[in-house]
């Protein structure tokens, strides 16, 4: 059995000194721990001023923030505040929208009660003026001017009016034109002419002949002498021959009178004209054209003219049936009722 036995130290480490000896390892760990003392508090102070460089941008970033938001909020609030402007002067809006729809609906009503009241003042001018004078072209300018009128308001209740008024058109359209106008310048014409013609009663004989020749022939001057006393003589008598009946004999005085009741007669022919009264119009003519041949001379141009233009008249027929527009009324009044109804 054998036993353990330290190995033999070798003879230079009995040799060492004794202060080689003694060296130890902790200067070399002091140091070591120094140097990483010195690496942890630069490392500390770097992290340190790393943190403080971030905590100072978060502090700037949160100061950012809050002048952001603070920002923000004062634009919210100026925001709310111009909401609330605006919802204030929508309101104002609004209320306004519904005076204005009101006044339009106002306006609306007042422009159909004008209408209404131009399409009832045209009726009644068409019926005045058929029942007073029987102006039908006045009458139908009315009545078309009624129809525009009721167009342009388009209501449901007028369509039987509507259709009234296009009823008595028509039946006015079919009515035979008098020219009131054109025979009433025909009477004026003659009227403006009367002063002129010459009257019947003092028509001279017409001398001629060849015994009026042979006077004027040429002779010595003591013939000549006494054939001129000889004419003046023979001139204040004076013979005539009527073949016809004889015109009667007026005074100076009864001349104008004579001139100025056949005016009078024209002119009542012509006032007749206007009112249609057929019976008038043609006695006045008659009465006018017998005093027209009676008493001026017929040869005369001027008096054959208007003795023709008389005749002519007499043949016209002014009297036409028009129609009394009683459909039409009737509408009328049943609107009117319904209107007061309400």
């Amino acid at each position: 059995m054998t036993t353990d036995t330290p190995p033999p130290t070798p003879p230079e480490t009995e040799s060492l000194p004794a202060t080689r000896r003694a060296l130890s390892p902790w200067p070399v760990v002091a140091v070591l721990a120094l140097v990483l003392g010195a690496w942890q508090w630069y490392d500390t102070d770097r992290r340190f001023e790393a943190l403080q460089t971030d905590g100072q941008r978060q502090t700037a970033q949160a100061q950012e923030a809050v002048g952001v938001q603070k920002s923000l909020r004062e634009q919210i609030d100026a925001l709310q505040a111009r909401q609330g402007a605006l919802e204030a002067r929508l309101e104002d809006f609004e209320g306004q929208g519904d005076s204005l729809r009101t006044l339009f609906q106002e306006m609306n009503r007042s422009r159909e009660d004008i209408a209404m009241l131009e399409v009832e003042q045209a009726i009644a001018l068409a019926v005045q003026q058929l029942q007073l004078s029987g102006n039908v072209p006045v009458a139908l300018l009315a009545l078309r001017s009624a129809d525009t009128q009721l167009a342009r308001i388009e209501r449901a209740e007028l369509l039987p009016l509507r259709k009234a008024l296009a009823h008595d058109i028509d039946s006015l359209t079919r009515v035979p034109l008098v020219d009131t106008a054109g025979i009433s310048l025909r009477l004026e014409q003659v009227v403006s002419g009367i002063d002129e013609w010459p009257l019947a009663s003092l028509q001279r004989p017409v001398a001629g002949g060849l015994a009026e020749a042979a006077d004027d022939a040429p002779r010595p001057a003591w013939q000549q002498a006494l054939h001129d006393i000889w004419r003046q003589v023979r001139d204040l008598v004076r013979i005539q021959r009527f073949d016809s009946a004889e015109a009667p004999l007026l005074a100076p005085g009864q001349e104008f009178f004579l001139r100025d009741n056949l005016k009078l007669r024209l002119l009542n022919a012509r006032l007749a004209l206007f009112a249609r009264d057929q019976a008038t119009f043609r006695n006045e003519l008659k009465v006018a054209q017998g005093w027209l041949e009676r008493h001026f001379t017929l040869t005369d141009k001027r008096v054959a003219t208007a003795r023709d233009a008389l005749r002519e008249l007499l043949a016209t027929d002014i009297a036409v049936d028009v129609p009394d527009l009683k459909e039409t009324r009737q509408v009328l009044a049943s609107l009117r009722q319904r209107k007061e109804k309400r």
